[in-house]
């Protein structure tokens, strides 16, 4: 009897959860995610649920971790400083794919280099300026390598790397290592994304296995890929954009061995995002454009997931606009007042107290900072570090003590975008705890913060609302209204042949929404979804019937659904998929591009041959090095020609090779 771990670290909450032989689970915990450290709230919810279990620590087989880290990073816009070292590019360059935007200001260094579509030297690496520009302070945690047809010929990547670690000693990511596909600014826009979050997903999962092995905990640590799949814990920190979308893929892993369900869409409502996916024939879609978080489109493998930074913590924003006004959540995510207030409730309650007594609305009514330990905070500007260093020595303090200039509300913002500070502000949590009466922390404190919310003043001149009880029932309405659009949006965007618009512009068309009303007059007009969606989350059965009556459409809210993430974790395969190009460069000359450079042969199937076997090999060692067992190996061929003079002429041809099995178990 083999007894599986999985455990899945949420914006708000760490869940655990212990499955016998694949096939019951016998036991589900959470504890709060400490976000400063993520493994102290891994260790305690493992604790708790090997304590409710009754579960001895030897007796776990594997162990396997989803995390929202990486995700939240990128939607958040947080990760360490990081170099690009952008070969064979133009400056202009940097705007394709949005690449400046992601840099935020961080240096980048373009460098003569790069080889041709065929993979010859375009032009030699200018390893000279390399070297004077490393020899610099930019204060830079890893480094990004992309050079112009790297997938064809890694040479000028592999020499910088060598260069940039002899130099420096810090991680390097190679643009090739991520994607065997062409397209420069993609894939180094992806390389750059990797670079910034290889610090705290090394920092996660070696402190994650830290705290297993105090628990007695020997089992190897798997980690969930963004299509799904288990990786090693040591391939997940060498390539950490894998896991874009690691929990949210575990949770249609999860939603499938939980319900069965063959097709439907999957909504899985977190602390920090929503994330909406379409389950297939029992699969999960796999986005064919590369996945994308927040505004990034990367070339990484992932499941087609639509996410967007609504959830459960979520920040509250009035918008005063119009004569009615409302509030917008998201995209940003908060502390709950009421989760601090239970944390910190004198300072929390003494200053919802005063702000109450105020005759008028202070901008930062029930808005509290705190200063986030053990992160690095290098590389600041001296405004900015000024204002880290009042809050770190105050504890929990109010944003409107801390702020003591206009200009020092964009140095906070600065702050946040690094992680080096956490916000707490009034959120959907906050409004569940005021409806509902009761929940696990401050009730009182959510109250006080949605009365001060309330007082917010319209673009009329009104108050927002007129009790706490109603403004919560605003920002209800309110997530259920966002909810039902990247609902909507997910599913007119798998449709999208059939109506010619885009999806967002669908989800929000005056017809949909009054089909969605049941518009009844001389027209009859009926939207809605034809498919079940299957709710998940802890805080699902809270928000989603609604969302389900909103839709007309069947709403599957399965036990365990709280968990889905963790259960998804650990019932997954390793999966390695691995990919090259033939190309012809010339009449009877065929050249594989693999990652050691370029071999060429006399005929296009000895080619193709030696492709799919050197990928082969590559995608079995790196599955078996995941602690694969028990491979299936699958090869898929794509070869585009062209007929000439009565015959058909070579052009190129791609292979994609899938070495797949189950991990071993530790028995």
């Amino acid at each position: 009897m083999a007894i599986l771990l999985g455990v899945d670290t949420g914006g708000t909450y760490t869940d655990a959860v212990l499955i016998r032989d694949e096939a019951e689970v016998i036991a589900s915990a959470k504890a709060l995610t400490t976000r400063h450290d993520l493994a102290i709230g891994i260790g305690e919810a493992v604790e708790n649920v090997l304590a409710s279990s009754g579960i001895s620590p030897d007796r776990i087989a594997l162990a396997s971790l989803s995390t929202t880290l990486a995700t939240n990073a990128l939607v958040e816009g947080q990760g360490g400083r990081v170099g690009l070292i952008y070969i064979g590019f133009r400056e202009q360059d940097l705007d394709g794919h949005g690449l400046r935007a992601a840099l935020a200001g961080d240096p980048a260094l373009m460098l003569a280099g790069g080889h041709d579509h065929a993979g010859f030297p375009a032009r030699p690496l200018d390893t000279g300026a390399l070297e004077q520009w490393l020899a610099q302070d930019h204060g830079i945690s890893a480094y990004a390598v992309a050079a112009q047809f790297a997938t064809r010929n890694p040479e000028h990547e592999l020499e910088t790397a060598r260069i940039i670690a002899e130099m420096t000693g810090r991680p390097v990511s190679c643009s090739h290592h991520l994607s065997a596909k062409l397209n420069g600014p993609k894939r180094a826009l992806t390389a750059l994304l990797n670079a910034r979050l290889i610090g705290m997903i090394t920092r996660l999962i070696g402190r994650a296995e830290e705290k297993l092995h105090d628990l007695g905990i020997a089992a190897p640590l798997m980690v969930v890929r963004g299509d799904g799949a288990l990786i090693s814990a040591k391939q997940a920190q060498e390539r950490p954009i894998e896991t874009i979308l690691s929990g949210p893929a575990a949770s249609i892993v999860g939603a499938r061995w939980l319900t069965g369900a063959d097709t439907a869409l999957v909504s899985d409502i977190g602390g920090t995002t929503t994330d909406v996916a379409v389950l297939r024939g029992g699969k999960p879609m796999i986005d064919p454009a590369g996945a994308q978080v927040g505004p990034w489109r990367t070339m990484v493998e992932a499941v087609g997931m639509r996410t967007t930074g609504l959830g459960g913590d979520s920040a509250v924003s009035v918008q005063a606009d119009g004569l009615a006004g409302g509030v917008f959540l998201g995209p940003r995510r908060v502390l709950p007042v009421s989760l601090i207030a239970h944390e910190s409730p004198d300072i929390v309650h003494r200053t919802l107290d005063a702000q109450l007594r105020n005759t008028v609305p202070g901008e930062h009514d029930a808005e509290f900072v705190r200063a986030v330990p053990g992160i690095d905070g290098g590389g600041l500007a001296e405004r900015d570090a000024a204002l880290l260093d009042r809050i770190a020595g105050g504890g929990v303090q109010p944003v409107g003590a801390v702020l003591r200039t206009r200009l020092e509300a964009q140095a906070l913002r600065r702050l946040i975008g690094r992680g080096l500070i956490q916000v707490s502000g009034v959120t959907p949590s906050d409004a569940s705890h005021v409806l509902r009466g009761a929940g696990a922390w401050d009730t009182e404190a959510a109250e006080k913060a949605l009365t001060l919310l309330a007082r917010k003043r319209t673009g009329s001149g009104n108050q927002l609302a007129q009790s706490a009880g109603a403004m919560a029932q605003m920002v209800v309405d309110q997530l259920t209204f966002q909810t039902v659009l990247v609902i909507l949006e997910t599913g007119f965007a798998e449709e999208a042949e059939h109506f010619g618009l885009p999806p967002d512009q669908l989800a929000r068309h005056i017809l949909t929404r009054r089909g969605l009303d049941r518009h009844r007059g001389l027209m009859r007009l009926d939207t809605g979804l034809n498919v079940p969606v299957v709710g998940l989350g802890a805080s699902a059965g809270t928000y989603y019937p609604a969302v389900g009556e909103r839709l007309g459409c069947e709403m599957i809210l399965p036990e365990h659904a709280g968990v889905a993430n963790a259960i998804g974790a650990v019932v997954g395969r390793v999966t390695i998929r691995r990919s090259g190009t033939v190309t012809s460069p010339a009449e009877g000359l065929y050249r594989v591009h693999l990652e050691t450079g370029p071999e060429d042969y006399g005929d296009a199937e000895t080619a193709l041959t030696a492709l799919q076997q050197a990928l082969e090999s590559a995608a079995s060692a790196d599955a078996i090095a995941a602690g694969a067992e028990d491979l299936q190996i699958t090869a898929t061929r794509d070869l585009r020609t062209a007929q000439a003079e009565a015959r058909q002429v070579f052009l190129e041809g791609e292979i994609t090779v899938e070495a797949s099995g189950r991990p071993r178990i530790a028995l």
